[in-house]
């Protein structure tokens, strides 16, 4: 293709701004066809590019036969260009359409398409994903994802904003972060090591070293359980904080929560309208309630449970019916948290630990982490793990280790919630679970 020809085929603008205000000016368009409309005289071709969609006009008398025979072939996915001429129409998608002057099909997509990217057709979660990249080219898909990465960046300027250096932490590692369970075991040259479930005790050495720190990152579960917020592979974003306990990163979090809110309401109302979602801003601080006090809330109700028991789905779902939106569980049993997490002075049966709610689903688990060395391998031992399993970890507290806390977010979940959908896959570009390792 000549330098010239490759000039023609560049676009002078996007879907989006195809606007009444441009009546009459000659534009250049390159993207996808979304969706054909044919009324005898008249053909309009719905044109999809990165930023939306726009009504292209073709009015057949005003090409030539040899453009009009291969527009007859025109299909859905097929990529094009477009040259045509900007006019107010009130009858069409936002008041304005292009007609069409010339085009170049670059493009043809196979037929039958297997997934109608229009939505007329209903697919289920599993046909969604089996044709995944044509499920994102649906606007409303592909809004969840411009969402993530709002989100994604509010979170780094905000936690950078406060102090915090972002990290990135090995994910082949050779002690189980969380004692053991739930595992990949991977073959690294003869020697077993896992992929690695959180950051944990490579955040919390960190803060030796930077004090804050925060990681944003791929972390992985051989999670057995197939429900709609299980996966195998995720999101997880970490912070960890030296001098800090669970009162401190709390406040953190239920600040991030309320940035990346007003974030998304400021960049991106257009996706959460074409998502149906009603956002606001939530009102901070967020409300507190005892692991104790919410038991005790339950057996009010006819509920069983057992004092240390850890809440189960059942008992989530009834307590976020009762209370909605955010709100923090706190002081847990200290048997039912991992061996980091430290026993309360006063009680040590009960943990300086936190779960992040929102209704019923979990978003966040922290709290003060244990800053002394023989209490953590006490801990440890108690939890059935042998501390020279963990000896490197350990050595760090002979150097000076502070006091320090932290928590883990699942970045998906928020997305969940921040979407409004209720099925984790849905906001993964490719998810992953028990049953699922393909596209």
């Amino acid at each position: 293709m000549s330098p010239r020809s490759r000039e023609r085929l560049r676009r002078s603008h996007l879907s989006a701004e195809i606007r009444p205000e441009l009546d009459g000016q000659s534009v250049r368009l390159l993207g996808w066809v979304h969706e054909i409309r044919d009324l005898g005289g008249i053909k309009f071709i719905l044109l999809r590019d990165v930023s939306g969609i726009c009504q292209v006009t073709v009015k057949k008398n005003a090409l030539s036969v040899e453009k009009l025979k291969d527009l007859e072939d025109l299909g859905a996915e097929d990529v094009i260009y477009v040259e045509g001429v900007v006019r107010k129409q009130p009858k069409a998608r936002l008041g304005v359409e292009v007609l069409l002057k010339d085009y170049r099909i670059l493009s043809r997509a196979r037929r039958p398409i297997p997934y109608d990217v229009t939505g007329k057709v209903p697919a289920n979660i599993d046909t969604r994903l089996d044709h995944r990249i044509l499920d994102l080219r649906k606007p409303e898909n592909k809004a969840i994802f411009l969402i993530a990465s709002t989100v994604l960046q509010a979170i780094r300027e905000f936690l950078t904003d406060k102090g915090f250096v972002e990290i990135r932490t090995p994910r082949i590692i050779v002690t189980a972060t969380e004692g053991g369970a739930a595992l990949f075991e991977v073959d690294y040259f003869g020697r077993k090591a896992f992929l690695a479930q959180s950051p944990q005790l490579y955040k919390e050495e960190l803060t030796t070293v930077f004090e804050r720190v925060f990681e944003i990152g791929p972390f992985f579960r051989a999670e057995e359980s197939h429900t709609r917020r299980h996966v195998s592979e995720f999101t997880s974003i970490d912070i960890e904080a030296a001098f800090m306990d669970l009162y401190d990163v709390m406040k953190v979090l239920e600040e991030l929560i309320a940035h990346v809110h007003r974030r998304v309401l400021e960049e991106r109302p257009r996706e959460l309208e074409m998502l149906g979602v009603e956002l606001d801003v939530p009102k901070i601080p967020f409300k507190r309630y005892t692991y104790d006090e919410l038991v005790k809330e339950l057996k009010e109700i006819g509920v069983e449970i057992e004092w240390g028991e850890d809440f189960g789905t059942p008992h989530l779902r009834i307590l976020g019916e009762k209370h909605r939106g955010y709100y923090f569980i706190t002081h847990f049993p200290t048997e039912s948290k991992p061996f980091y997490i430290q026993p309360c002075e006063d009680d040590p049966k009960l943990s300086e630990s936190f779960d992040l709610m929102h209704d019923w689903l979990e978003l966040a688990s922290g709290g003060t982490r244990i800053s002394d060395r023989s209490l953590l391998e006490k801990r440890l031992r108690e939890q059935g793990l042998n501390p020279e399993s963990f000896k490197n970890h350990l050595k760090v507290y002979d150097y000076g280790m502070p006091v320090h806390a932290g928590w883990g977010l699942g970045f998906e979940r928020l997305l969940m919630v921040l979407t409004g959908r209720n099925n984790i896959r849905e906001v993964i570009l490719f998810p992953r679970d028990k049953f699922r390792l393909t596209p």
